[in-house]
């Protein structure tokens, strides 16, 4: 398989060539289609795994790359839906020792997936919009911006 983009620009996944059209598949919605080979052209620094991944929207891209189990994900969740909290709110309220508590939110704040914030007084963090809107389409929620 190669990545290929057609005469628009698309990226798409080349599926098989024959003589003068290929069979194409989008990554966005998994359709299949034949395009004349004259249209394609070959994206050789593109991995296909990638342009497969590119039909995923990009926030839950981030979460997958920064959530690694449930009571990661779990600790998304609640930033999103009760957030902003404090760290020492948060250690409180959940099952994590201090240290397993921040290596997740260092790994979100990497990702994009939370900012610092000061919760009356004190350290914490909130959801940014990349977040919420992941947890939106996990969600299967498909109203409001993404």
């Amino acid at each position: 398989m190669q990545t290929v983009r057609d005469a628009d620009g698309t990226a798409l996944l080349l599926v098989k060539r024959s003589g003068e059209s290929s069979r194409v598949r989008d990554p966005a919605t998994g359709e299949e289609r034949y395009v004349d080979n004259a249209t394609l052209t070959v994206v050789d620094d593109e991995s296909p795994l990638s342009t497969a991944a590119s039909g995923v929207p990009a926030p839950v891209r981030r979460v997958m790359g920064a959530v690694h189990d449930d009571r990661t994900l779990g600790l998304l969740v609640e930033l999103v839906d009760h957030g902003p909290l404090s760290v020492l709110e948060a250690m409180d309220a959940y099952d994590m020792c201090e240290s397993d508590l921040h290596g997740r939110l260092a790994e979100f704040r990497a990702a994009g997936l939370i900012d610092e914030a000061d919760v009356a007084g004190r350290r914490g963090y909130e959801a940014t919009a990349i977040a919420s809107a992941a947890v939106r389409l996990l969600r299967g929620e498909t109203d409001g911006p993404t």
